[in-house]
């Protein structure tokens, strides 16, 4: 394995090429890099991803769930399948690392094992997953979800704030709503091995601290709320202050109540409102109905039920005082997951060999990583993210940081290669 490690080094050029000609394919009328699921932007990118894979010399298909896989072929036909990958959606007005890194990375890999003639093993997978990103459902990893059959026909029935059903979206990109349900159960008797993420931290603990990899031990769950604060439409020059029943007041002290349980929360736990969407929206009008949305985040699981029970009690406390009824809709986007500790001692070993500072870190962003646990171990390799800044154009990852996070990737994807 030694001699591996010492021929795979990272074409830093082309990984730095890659991420910007990928980076160009974007919505235009959004700031940023704007690249969300089911837009024309990302039918594109998923086209330039397609030839990259094959270009890199992986045979490539679509799932039935949409997610693009490429396969490099191992030398035992009976061994189970070894994954990596990430995705190369975006949130709007986001940046151009967020699972950028993780494909792009993985592709160099693949490149570098061909390159130098080294063959693994295992039949190793390269997945481009299928709309990674929060959308206007509430529902994150589609790709990586429906492939470990835990997306459902009642998530297809959910509907964006336009009334249009998921399962609609996913026939209007091209994919057959029936076939996405039956996406889970794929790889046959072989199974997969284990699956290894490259990934942005996202967060500031690599660099505050000085070290070039972080070995992920936990993904953090996270809970949903979508809230309907129901109130009275009224004039807003003529009804008295304290005869309204305002729906937006309300749903102001439910967004501070979120925040004050963000706050109080153990160490990386935190709790967000994202959106506000308030009716009839005129500005001489009582607002007569909000919806909100908002989320909290956690490894700690018993803080995450408590806090729960915490904030539906508030809620519905302040609303009442407003004279608004509220209902409250509650959703598991995922558990708390911990990294398999084989695997993150197989990342923690490989980057002491090659004389890479890590830390230990939990992540409180979720990843493909969580779902595709369901079907073998997984872990994750994070590199810095500048100033913890992601999600937003400001997002940035120097490329030596890159660089450094794919040999770590690819020597753990050797490793694990020839562990049982």
């Amino acid at each position: 394995m030694a001699t591996d490690l010492d021929r795979l080094e990272p074409n830093a050029q082309r990984v730095q090429d890659d991420l910007t000609e990928l980076s160009q394919i974007h919505d235009p009328a959004s700031s940023g890099w704007t690249r969300t699921v089911f837009s024309e932007p990302y039918r594109a990118s998923r086209e330039w991803v397609r030839a990259r894979m094959a270009d890199a010399g992986l045979t490539v298909h679509a799932d039935h769930a949409g997610n693009l896989i490429g396969v490099l072929p191992g030398r035992s036909a009976a061994a189970p399948a070894l994954m990596t990958g990430s995705h190369t959606d975006t949130v709007a007005s986001g940046g151009r690392f967020d699972g950028m890194v993780g494909v792009l990375g993985s592709l160099e890999v693949v490149r570098q094992l061909v390159e130098n003639d080294v063959r693994p093993d295992h039949d190793l997978l390269v997945v481009d997953f299928l709309g990674e990103e929060s959308n206007d459902f509430g529902l994150s990893c589609l790709g990586s979800r429906a492939l470990a059959g835990a997306l459902t026909q009642e998530h297809l029935d959910r509907r964006d704030h336009h009334g249009v059903r998921l399962g609609d979206r996913y026939a209007s990109f091209g994919l057959d709503p029936s076939d996405v349900l039956r996406a889970a159960g794929r790889f046959g008797p072989r199974g997969l091995h284990r699956y290894v993420e490259l990934h942005i931290e996202q967060g500031p603990v690599l660099e505050e601290r000085g070290a070039g990899i972080g070995v992920v031990t936990a993904i953090a769950g996270i809970r949903r709320l979508l809230a309907t604060f129901t109130g009275r439409p009224d004039h807003a020059g003529t009804m008295p202050m304290g005869d309204r029943r305002d729906a937006l007041v309300a749903a102001a002290d439910a967004v501070l109540a979120v925040r004050q349980e963000g706050c109080g929360a153990p160490v990386h736990g935190v709790a967000t409102t994202s959106r506000l969407d308030a009716e009839p929206g005129s500005p001489n009008v009582v607002p007569g109905l909000v919806r909100m949305q908002a989320e909290m985040r956690s490894v700690d699981v018993d803080w995450l039920s408590a806090a729960q029970v915490r904030l539906t009690e508030e809620i519905a406390r302040k609303a009442a005082e407003h004279g608004v009824d509220v209902d409250l809709t509650w959703s598991l986007d995922n558990d708390c997951l911990p990294a398999s500790p084989d695997v993150h001692e197989v990342v923690s070993s490989v980057a002491d060999s090659l004389g890479i500072a890590w830390e230990a870190v939990p992540s409180g962003a979720t990843h493909d990583a969580v779902h595709i646990a369901r079907l073998c171990p997984m872990g994750m390799i994070f590199v810095p993210s500048r100033g913890g800044r992601s999600h937003c154009p400001d997002e940035w990852t120097d490329l030596d940081d890159i660089v450094t996070g794919i040999r770590v990737h690819g020597a753990t994807l050797l490793a694990l290669d020839r562990a049982r």
